[in-house]
């Protein structure tokens, strides 16, 4: 799933109107797995310059850039980190461990052989799923219609569910991420 889609997906799942403190720990639970590869392209593309063809092809599957990925990934560690934070009473970072337990779980069943090794660091293995988010030859054109038109619908349930400012304004700014991401997906890859 694309990082925004996350973000709302899992506000929706875990986020309550009871509890706006968790907001924000669930939010950046829902895109902290996939910071690291955005420092990963950002020093791919910009700093080494290498192309797109070569950043996929090769450095994505760089063993250290691959290890980076799979600590933010790691279902094992997002656990024992709930356990934890359970143990202390310490909500918001329970709740922002439980949402990037549920980033992992959503991507288990949507990435090809880009998948990350979603039980390190006890096990190496990766599920390698006939879906794809991104992937044409794995149903990727379908599963990102799919993913937009589950993203504009979570955010109208969204937006009904929460009527302040803040709220909205938030979740209209990652639906604008959404879209410029999108753009440049399109631009960039085609």
């Amino acid at each position: 799933m694309n990082t925004p889609a996350h973000a709302v997906l899992n506000l929706l799942l875990l986020g309550r109107k009871s509890r706006p403190e968790n907001h924000f720990p669930i939010l950046l639970g829902a895109i902290l797995p996939d910071l690291p590869m955005f420092a990963f392209y950002f020093w791919e593309k910009v700093v080494r310059r290498i192309p797109e063809s070569v950043i996929w092809s090769h450095s994505y599957y760089d063993p250290s850039w691959q290890g980076f990925f799979d600590l933010f990934n790691s279902l094992p560690l997002a656990i024992i980190g709930m356990v934890i934070c359970y143990y202390y009473g310490a909500s918001r970072w329970l709740a922002l461990l439980a949402s990037m337990a549920l980033h992992a779980l959503e991507d288990l069943p949507l990435h090809g052989d880009d998948a990350h090794r979603h039980f390190f660091p006890l096990s190496n293995w990766r599920f390698e799923s006939p879906i794809s988010y991104w992937d044409p030859n794995r149903y990727g054109t379908i599963v990102s219609l799919l993913e937009a038109i589950a993203v504009l619908g979570i955010c109208f349930i969204l937006l009904r569910r929460h009527t302040s400012l803040k709220a909205r304004t938030g979740i209209a700014l990652i639906v604008a991420i959404y879209i410029a991401y999108g753009g440049y997906a399109l631009l960039v890859w085609g």
